[in-house]
């Protein structure tokens, strides 16, 4: 269970035409959105998730993707990681396919996880982890949705598994953000952004958060800062995003650079620092298959 944990971690971050509009409910594959200042709640957070899962690329790659675990003291943990996605785009009805490749530390090293998700929001995501001690494949299922990552402060939920429809939204007003200090570099991050702020509730009853307050920058359509609040309407948690352009020839697509989640009530935090992207690099499905896993040798 700690790999499975572990590996999960790593499968949702981050993985057209530029400036499209948003027309109706859904939108299409291939295309980056903007926000417009007439938007509601709900367009805007469908924009958000279409930018958190790539789904305006073909492909991405991530070669080099370092974790960082940091306790209140300052003792800090390191994990490394590759990454690749193929958008299918609805094609057999899959959405999208991850494959994750553990590279450091040694403990851990070796080890993959595939995942497909589909389109069809009632249908789990199929998922295979390669355990190269045991020179075994075997399927697994997603744990606990509030389940931490292997002492780390994300959620399974806040990485892998929230879709658009697992809350309501309100949208409570446009501000200038007054900026988050990166605690990695001590930097000032997006002061003054001008931001939409939404307020997000769960639809699960009894969730650990009674909502979260979501900070959206109006160009990158993307949650740079996430508030999340108990029962008890208390500040218990934060999740920063650093939301990038990425401009290869002709394209400009919204990345993650960088995120750091901070739990207030331990004082750990866990960042995660995504190095050398690349999309549309004309990645193999062959790649994202059981026989890939076994195959491999990280």
């Amino acid at each position: 269970m700690r790999y499975v944990l572990f590996c999960l971690l790593f499968v949702c971050f981050t993985l057209g035409s530029f400036g499209q509009e948003v027309f109706g409910q859904e939108l299409e594959y291939g295309k980056v959105y903007l926000i417009k200042d007439n938007m509601g709640a709900d367009e805007i957070m469908r924009i958000v998730y279409h930018n958190k899962y790539s789904l305006f690329a073909q492909d991405y790659l991530l070669r080099d993707c370092k974790i960082l675990y940091v306790d209140k003291s300052g003792f800090t943990r390191k994990r490394e990681a590759l990454r690749e996605r193929i958008v299918k785009a609805g094609e057999g009805g899959i959405s999208y396919k991850d494959i994750v490749m553990i590279t450091h530390p040694g403990e851990v090293k070796g080890l993959a996880i595939l995942t497909w998700t589909y389109e069809d929001l009632a249908k789990d995501q199929n998922v295979w982890l390669w355990i190269p001690a045991l020179k075994k494949t075997r399927k697994i299922s997603a744990s606990e949705a509030d389940d931490a990552f292997m002492g780390s402060d994300f959620t399974v939920e806040e990485v892998s598994t929230r879709k658009f429809e697992d809350e309501t939204y309100k949208l409570i007003g446009e501000k200038d953000f007054e900026g988050y200090t990166f605690e990695h570099t001590g930097e000032v991050k997006f002061k003054g952004t001008k931001c939409f702020v939404i307020e997000c509730y769960p639809i699960k009853p009894h969730w650990y958060y009674s909502k979260r307050v979501v900070w959206v920058d109006k160009e990158t359509g993307g949650n740079i800062f996430d508030e999340y609040y108990d029962k008890n309407g208390k500040l218990f948690k934060t999740l920063f995003r650093e939301w990038v352009w990425y401009e290869p020839t002709g394209k400009k697509y919204p990345m993650q650079a960088s995120l750091e989640c901070k739990d207030l009530r331990t004082g750990h935090r866990s960042v995660i620092l995504n190095e050398n992207t690349k999309y549309d690099q004309g990645i193999n499905e062959q790649e994202f298959t059981v026989k890939r896993l076994m195959r491999s040798r990280w």
